[in-house]
């Protein structure tokens, strides 16, 4: 089968590393998969650059477009803080991605924010073509929040902004909506499916106002189970000069003022910890503010390497993800494939993946002192964490490997395929010798 990936990203960024995998997965099976990016990192040949036209004229167009969308969301800055970035419908690059996409069987969306133009986008999709759009955070099914922090008005049709501190019901997240709406009204009947990464996107995407019409189905963020797997607890420790006696914390997150991620509630939950010998919190991430605890603290930075990245979570007794909002949480997946137990906010992307007493513990969202006793819980039993370390290893091999993530998406295109084809008035059922649809080039 011939996929093609559309991602801002190949490997710059969770959300982009999510579609690489999965892109990866499908070539171990044997599928023909392209990614076509914005911004290309990696090595792969398989992964093709957007090329913005060269010409005069189109650069003239593309400038002023850019122009245009920034002129518009300055009308908003400054923003409130605590919140994470807000993205137009539009990008300065018109019809050219959709003019790009090479000769497929299906198109797969990913994080395609500042990428793809919606309006210029859905309408020139060759209509036989099925479209999949992996919801990597809100960002689809919102008019222009990442997140929506509770906010709810994407189940209307936005307006009156909390996130760019706007009171107008006709500002630019309802203007964002309303373009949005009438690009995906452009598509086919049955052309676009989505897919939710965990319970809670599904159901939230199912309450937005622009996606509740279109089919989602649920599957997990895949990683390569041999490249996270657990490392030697005290070699690990002894890379970054951690004592070997100490209850290891690990928390993930390249920005601690960022509300929704948490760190406020992991700082209340440490300050008033009792009955933990030896705590020690290390953060992984680019952290660039200073930060004051009340326990020994380790920022070993940001990390690339997937093998680095397993040592990093093997070290920890317990991973902890404070997140009150997350479609998913992939340093949840990756703590467990390397024996880490996770403690998680409940009614949130993780609660799927963190089930009480078998690979972790659940505290209720948003609140510091649910937090706190689950950390002390799984601190306080260490025969216990040994137990559930060897069950975390088990369900991550079993449930959020990279083949079973990409045979359920290749079970999934093959059925999309077959019933667009049906109901094209198509014969042929075959997925690998289908004619090269119309205009997808």
């Amino acid at each position: 089968m011939r996929i093609v990936h559309l991602s801002t990203s190949d490997t710059a960024g969770g959300a982009a590393r999510a579609a690489f995998r999965l892109h990866t997965g499908l070539k171990r099976l044997g599928h023909q998969s392209t990614m076509l990016v914005l911004r290309r990192v990696g090595k792969d040949p398989d992964v093709k650059a957007f090329k913005p036209p060269a010409d005069l004229v189109s650069r003239m167009r593309m400038k002023l477009r850019a122009r245009r969308i920034d002129k518009d969301l300055a009308k908003y800055e400054p923003r409130p803080a605590g919140f994470e970035m807000f993205s137009d419908d539009r990008s300065p690059f018109a019809e050219h991605v959709a003019r790009q996409i090479l000769p497929c069987d299906l198109i797969n969306l990913h994080w395609v924010s500042d990428y793809i133009d919606h309006l210029n986008f859905f309408p020139l999709l060759p209509k036989d073509v099925p479209v999949v759009w992996r919801l990597a955070d809100m960002a689809a099914l919102t008019s222009g929040c990442h997140y929506d922090h509770g906010c709810g008005r994407f189940t209307a049709q936005c307006g009156a902004c909390p996130q760019l501190g706007s009171k107008d019901p006709n500002d630019l997240s309802h203007q964002i909506w309303e373009r949005k709406s009438l690009a995906l009204g452009s598509l086919a009947p049955g052309q676009l499916s989505l897919v939710g990464t965990s319970t809670w996107i599904a159901s939230e995407s199912r309450r937005s106002s622009l996606l509740k019409q279109f089919p989602i189905t649920v599957i997990p963020n895949g990683l390569d189970v041999s490249e996270f797997t657990p490392r030697d607890k005290n070699f690990s420790r002894d890379l970054w000069n951690i004592p070997r006696d100490a209850k290891v914390i690990c928390f993930a997150a390249e920005s601690v003022v960022q509300k929704r991620k948490g760190f406020e509630y992991v700082v209340e939950a440490l300050s008033g910890l009792s009955g933990v010998e030896k705590p020690f919190l290390v953060s992984i991430g680019g952290l660039k503010e200073e930060l004051k605890l009340p326990v020994p603290h380790l920022n070993i930075g940001k990390i690339n390497n997937d093998r680095l990245l397993s040592i990093a979570y093997s070290l920890a007794d317990v991973f902890v993800m404070a997140s009150v909002q997350e479609s998913f949480g992939q340093t949840v997946t990756e703590s467990l494939a390397c024996g880490t137990p996770v403690i998680a906010f409940d009614g949130t992307g993780p609660t799927d993946m963190v089930r009480p007493g078998v690979t972790g513990w659940l505290a209720k969202n948003g609140d510091a002192n649910s937090l706190r006793q689950a950390i002390v819980t799984a601190l306080a039993d260490d025969a216990g964490r040994a137990t559930m370390s060897a069950t975390c290893r088990r369900v991550a091999v079993e449930e959020y490997s990279l083949e079973v993530q990409a045979a359920a998406y290749a079970r999934l295109y093959e059925r999309l395929v077959a019933e667009r084809r049906g109901a094209a008035g198509q014969t042929d059922k075959s997925v690998t010798s289908a004619p090269v649809p119309a205009g997808c080039t």
